[in-house]
């Protein structure tokens, strides 16, 4: 049996505000074994960066919190922790790349201070030890003349090679589980591929786990064991790479997919698009959220909201009235994940 890295049971999360709690996250589950790559997908404002820094608890100092729920990695219930027992557990258990590489790196600070830094902290090494690391860490991740490149600074490095210096500050304690949040976003495509294959190379050697969160279907395709699909804060389909792009359950799912421009065709078509917007956390509808944009909703889609029902595949579910095995849209047995 694989063993569990990661295990997301129910978190709510989100910020307070003039009109109540803003649930950005909604009783949101997931889980990540020893070596897997979870995908979490979804259009820009669906949650999840917010899901990603709650898993890390930094989203306390974003001025959010976590309502419920529970956040284990292994054992241990991250929701329980106070803050200064987290900074013992970020960078030394868990990780995370953020979206833009210049932002997450310090201006004032040479990039073997910065890396040097999570090695003396949590690894307990000498000055002069955690140099020599972080030059051997900046060489792991394709970065030419480490040696050099220790002394510079983050405006003196691309893009692509500030990105790489991030992976190594993630990397540098060995992790049991990586975060990446559109690690790839500020790139051009072909270093874009050259951080994936890095990524790729690095789980291999080390036997990482990665929540990786991206927009882009074709990273996910590319990158992914298992996918799940999040719509304004909920996972709306979860299942392994292969049956979420073969047989696609949810609207929203299959929206994404159909979203994809392809070869086939005629030149100058019109690409498809989903109708409408990610409403605001203000302002969520009643019943299943994607109801306004959904070209099946029914008045129930319209009042309640539907729960997590399998559908043909491995560990394969969708928050779909279309696909409850109770209901006279789907005659077909099935069982509810909740």
């Amino acid at each position: 049996m694989a063993e569990r890295v990661l295990e997301v049971s129910k978190l709510t999360a989100g910020f307070p505000t003039d009109h109540g709690f803003l649930k950005a996250a909604d009783n949101v589950s997931l889980k990540i074994d020893r070596g897997e790559t979870l995908c979490l997908v979804g259009e820009s404002g669906s949650g999840k960066s917010v899901t990603s820094l709650a898993i890390m608890r930094l989203l306390e100092y974003e001025g959010g919190f976590i309502l419920d729920g529970q956040i284990k990695l292994h054992d241990e219930d991250l929701t329980l922790k106070t803050q200064e027992e987290m900074i013992h557990i970020r960078g030394k258990k868990i990780a995370m790349i953020f979206q833009d590489p210049m932002s997450a790196l310090n201006p004032v600070f040479t990039i073997g201070d910065q890396i040097a830094e999570s090695l003396r902290l949590h690894q307990g090494m000498s000055p002069k030890e955690a140099e020599k690391e972080a030059i051997e860490l900046l060489r792991r991740v394709g970065i030419p003349a480490p040696e050099i490149r220790i002394r510079q600074y983050p405006h003196e490095l691309s893009g692509g090679m500030c990105q790489r210096v991030v992976i190594a500050i993630a990397l540098a304690c060995k992790p049991d589980l990586l975060i990446a949040d559109e690690p790839t976003t500020a790139l051009d495509v072909t270093v874009q591929a050259q951080i994936l294959d890095l990524l790729r190379k690095l789980q291999d050697e080390m036997g990482l786990s990665i929540l990786l969160i991206t927009h882009d279907l074709g990273v996910a395709a590319e990158m992914a064991d298992r996918i799940a699909v999040m719509y304004a804060g909920t996972i709306v389909e979860e299942g392994y790479v292969k049956d979420i792009f073969a047989n696609p359950c949810h609207p929203y799912t299959q929206g994404l997919l159909q979203s994809i421009p392809g070869f086939e065709g005629e030149r100058g078509s019109e690409l498809y698009t989903i109708k409408g917007s990610i409403p605001p956390l203000t302002q969520l509808p009643s019943g299943c959220r994607f109801h306004p944009r959904c070209p099946h909703a029914t008045p129930k889609c319209m009042q309640e909201q539907p729960g997590h029902y399998a559908v043909p595949g491995k560990d394969h579910y969708a928050a779909c009235w279309l696909h409850d095995p109770a209901g006279a849209a789907n005659e077909e047995t099935g069982v509810s994940r909740e």
